[in-house]
């Protein structure tokens, strides 16, 4: 920005003149403080929208020790998640409601060990007011290296820890009911009368994978175990496992696959040996992410869980968190209930099964 675009630009002293308030008055409106009456609220407001005052965000983070702006870790690297609709979902649901509190978005993504040392530097280095993190995997050092980072944080998926073995004990999530997702799938092919009903898992270092298969397991108690083949929720992944499926147990009738990516991949396998879907092996997804779920051939019956809502109520909790008291939050370390203040410990959201074509 140049000099005398700089020298121009309307200054909170201007806005307190305006206003007919002191400097300090005009301070605690613009920095959302309270202890104003409404009037003189009004008033500076109406200041600032005639003079076009912008804060200075330095500044403003010196009084309010916020810096609007929140970090989302995804625990994958570039080419995953760019490529999975998936993350993009939940991704948008975050970005609506931090814009919504005129918060900034932060994204860190994690390629390998390096990346998570880099990760911990930045959230300890006091950038961000918070974290939301998600697609964590089973021996994944991010929890340690944000709780050390002190950094108020709420997690997408359920973790895999809560026993006290980890620093974060206690950790604040957002979930979809993965495991009742899965009993209402089975149920549904086993319904149908599909006798041979197999699962491609996801990857099982991840506990929405756990989930869907003991939901799996709940329905099918005695399922022969070449009926389970791991996947790792992409498309490839879901091709592979089918292939395992059907040269293990070529009688098998129906198809549970652990998210909708998966399902597309065996559906490719299901039409280059010769079977029909539905009639020959009725198949089922997870997700119900519709650029995938509409567009296979036939269309998939699958689970849906609401993952825009998911990655919205995240921010929420933080956020809520956040405003109910920050000198609370951050003092109580990464991820305890005690971190956000008058947030649940957990929020799982409902599945619904989705009729299409394929089951």
């Amino acid at each position: 920005m140049s000099e005398s675009s700089t020298a121009s630009r309307p200054t909170l002293e201007a806005v307190a003149a305006r206003a007919g308030v002191s400097r300090a008055t005009a301070s605690r409106v613009v920095n959302g403080g309270d202890g104003v009456r409404e009037p003189l609220v009004e008033r500076v407001r109406r200041a600032v929208e005639e003079l076009g005052y912008v804060p200075n965000q330095a500044a403003r983070s010196l009084v309010t020790r916020r810096h609007d702006a929140v970090a989302v870790v995804i625990a994958e690297p570039e080419t995953r998640v760019f490529a999975d609709p998936f993350f993009a979902l939940q991704l948008r649901g975050i970005s609506k409601e931090l814009t919504a509190h005129d918060s900034q978005l932060v994204l860190l993504l994690t390629e390998g060990r390096d990346d998570h040392a880099r990760v911990g530097r930045y959230l300890a280095g006091g950038h961000v007011d918070g974290a939301l993190v998600f697609s964590l995997h089973l021996d994944d050092p991010l929890p340690e290296l944000i709780h050390g980072a002190g950094v108020p944080t709420v997690f997408g998926g359920r973790p895999g820890w809560g026993d006290g073995t980890r620093s974060a004990a206690s950790p604040v999530y957002v979930d979809s009911d993965n495991r009742g997702g899965a009993r209402e799938a089975v149920r549904h092919l086993a319904a149908l009368g599909r006798t041979r009903i197999a699962h491609i898992t996801g990857a099982l270092d991840q506990t929405s994978a756990v989930d869907r298969l003991d939901g799996f397991r709940d329905v099918m108690v005695d399922a022969d175990p070449r009926l389970i083949a791991e996947g790792d929720f992409t498309p490839a992944g879901g091709e592979r496992a089918m292939r395992q499926l059907l040269d293990g147990c070529p009688d098998l009738d129906g198809v549970f696959a652990a998210n909708d990516l998966m399902a597309s991949g065996a559906l490719r396998v299901l039409r280059e040996r010769g079977l029909r879907v539905p009639d020959d092996v009725a198949l089922i997804g997870f997700d119900d992410m519709l650029p995938v779920a509409e567009q296979t051939d036939p269309s998939l019956t699958t689970v849906r869980q609401d993952i825009e809502e998911m990655g919205r109520l995240m921010a929420r909790l933080l956020l809520r968190g956040l405003s109910a008291g920050a000198a609370t939050v951050g003092s109580a370390g990464a991820g305890s209930q005690e971190g956000l203040v008058g947030a649940p410990s957990s929020v799982v959201l409902p599945t619904t099964l989705v009729r299409r074509a394929s089951a």
